[in-house]
């Protein structure tokens, strides 16, 4: 019997051990042609935010082929990140426009 409780137990403690923290959600902001913070730390499964406060359209286009989302004038886009890695981006429409993000497993 005491043997059973013990590995309950074991079992329950590593079911503890298996939650992962809440995803965050990052926000960069674009803003007179610049992303704000143009580098930003995250984890895999966050979420990143950019915010287009320009009145002209912008993307966050992955150099390394992960993503390219596309944001509108005053709209926002997103992405979840999947992987971990340093990864550049920079905006098609406008190459100055870069940033970084420096994801964590």
């Amino acid at each position: 019997m005491r043997s059973r409780q013990i590995v309950l137990v074991n079992l329950l403690l590593a079911g503890l051990h298996s939650v992962s923290a809440h995803a965050a959600t990052i926000q960069i902001t674009i803003q007179k042609l610049v992303n704000v913070p143009a580098e930003a730390n995250a984890k895999v499964g966050d979420t990143v935010e950019w915010i287009n406060k320009d009145v002209l359209a912008h993307t966050a286009t992955a150099r390394n082929g992960d993503w390219d989302v596309m944001i509108g004038p005053n709209k926002t886009g997103r992405v979840v990140l999947k992987k971990a890695g340093t990864v550049d981006y920079y905006c098609k429409f406008h190459p100055n426009m870069t940033g970084r993000l420096i994801i964590a497993p």
